[in-house]
This record gives structure tokens, C-alpha cells and sequence, in this order.
């Protein structure tokens, strides 16, 4: 399209939006000032790069992970991101999830993550004056199958997603400008509530707050999780 039909469009449109009141331009200048976190998995369908040729798999999503067309590698993700936020005014941020790390090439599973797995990340981010946001990734794993994770009646799968949990809250100390506060309610699938009957899980049975949590430091209502972590953050800030 012709840089000429584009402006002839945009003047079109402004026109008709003044009609009902509506500043385009004022809105656009607005709008430049708001922060948007672009969600990685747009750029490859929820793919991820925990191994070569990752595909969308195991339970707790709906969607197809096969668009043609979709990033095939952390770079060429990256180089999506960089032509999108090109076209998008203002300076935005990428909401990155767990299964977007880079390993290298050797398997990491979801447990087992470490902040230097997401050291590129930051430095691509950093360059590209980009803050971050991030999320655990609570499904596409065969743990993850049965659409439970945190909540699981087999303790040994929920000790697994918990220690996913601490792994995502360890880098997102080590970038700072993550996104990582999930309320406890967060344990349980969309719709399932505090007792969702399953053929697994019998209803009235979802397992309790667990004595290791470290996603929130603070429950919804303000009083701490754990308040040994509230005097020891205190501590380091001075506060």
C-alpha cells in the first residue's frame, strides 16, 4: 500500500472518529505514552525452543501451535519482535514465558531452570531498551496432561510445578522487571474452583496453601505468605 492511501485513509478515519467526539490524534499521543508487553508465543503459536522443533503438546491450552509462517528459533522470534515494535509507537515490553529459554541445545526441564538459561534475554532486551515481563509455564508438558498442575493429587507432580515456580521467581530476581506475582487462587484450571471434582481429584479434596510457596509474598489480603521473607526483604532494602 502507497504511503499516500495510508495518509488519505488516517484522514478519513480521523474525520468520521471526530464526529462522535473522538480526538484521533490526542488518542494516538495518549496511547504512545502506555507501555504494551507484547506476548512472546505470538510469534510462534505457543511453540517454545525447550527442544528443536518444540511443538505445542501435553494439556491447559487451546491453541493449534501450527500457523505457518511462525518463528522457528529464538533469533528468528526476536527479529518478529523487533520488526513488530518498528511499526508500534511508544516503547513497549515482551512478556517472555518459561519455555522460551535458551538451553543451547541441551534439554532443561521445567524445574531444573536457572537464570543464566534467560541470560541472553535480558541482554536482547536490555539492547533494544525493552523491559520484561514473565510467566511460568504451567502447561504443554506431560505433567501437565491432565490439565493439573499446582493443584495435582499426586504430590510429586505438584512438588514439580512448585519447584518450576521458584525457578521462574530466582531469574526474575536476577532481571528485575519481571512479572512474577501469581495470587494462590492461580493453583487451580480456569472455572475449577476450590474443590473441582475430577476422576482424580474428589471434590473438597484440592490440596491447601503448602507450607513451600514462593510465588506472592503477600496473600490477597496483605498479611505475608511467609514473614521470616518480609523482614528478610526489609533487611536488603533498608525499609
Amino acid at each position: 500500500m502507497k504511503k499516500q492511501s495510508i495518509e488519505q485513509a488516517y484522514r478519513l478515519a480521523r474525520e468520521q472518529y471526530a464526529q462522535i467526539g473522538v480526538n484521533v490524534d490526542r488518542a494516538i499521543a495518549q496511547l504512545a505514552k502506555i507501555p504494551i508487553s507484547l506476548h512472546c508465543w505470538q510469534g510462534d503459536d505457543v511453540g517454545g525452543y525447550e527442544k528443536v522443533g518444540a511443538e505445542l503438546s501435553g494439556g491447559g491450552i487451546q491453541a493449534t501451535g501450527n500457523y505457518p509462517g511462525k518463528a522457528r528459533t529464538i533469533d528468528e522470534l526476536r527479529g518478529d519482535v523487533e520488526k513488530a515494535l518498528s511499526l508500534i509507537p511508544g516503547r513497549h515490553r515482551l512478556n517472555l514465558h518459561a519455555c522460551y529459554l535458551d538451553n543451547g541445545g541441551k534439554y532443561v526441564d521445567r524445574n531444573e531452570m536457572m537464570p543464566r538459561h534467560f541470560r541472553s534475554w535480558i541482554d536482547w532486551a536490555k539492547a533494544n531498551k525493552l523491559g520484561m515481563d514473565f510467566n511460568p509455564t504451567y502447561f504443554s508438558h506431560p505433567k501437565a496432561a491432565d490439565g493439573f498442575t499446582l493443584s495435582h493429587p499426586d504430590k510429586g507432580i505438584r512438588n514439580f510445578w512448585i519447584e518450576h515456580g521458584i525457578a521462574c521467581w530466582n531469574w526474575g530476581l536476577v532481571d528485575g522487571k519481571s512479572g512474577t506475582k501469581w495470587p494462590w487462587s492461580s493453583r487451580n484450571p480456569p472455572g475449577a474452583g476450590d474443590a473441582a471434582p475430577t476422576p482424580t481429584v474428589k471434590p473438597n479434596k484440592t490440596p491447601k496453601e503448602p507450607e513451600l510457596w514462593f510465588h506472592d509474598i503477600l496473600r490477597m489480603d496483605g498479611t505475608a505468605y511467609q514473614q521470616k521473607e518480609v523482614e528478610f526483604i526489609k533487611k536488603l532494602t533498608q525499609r
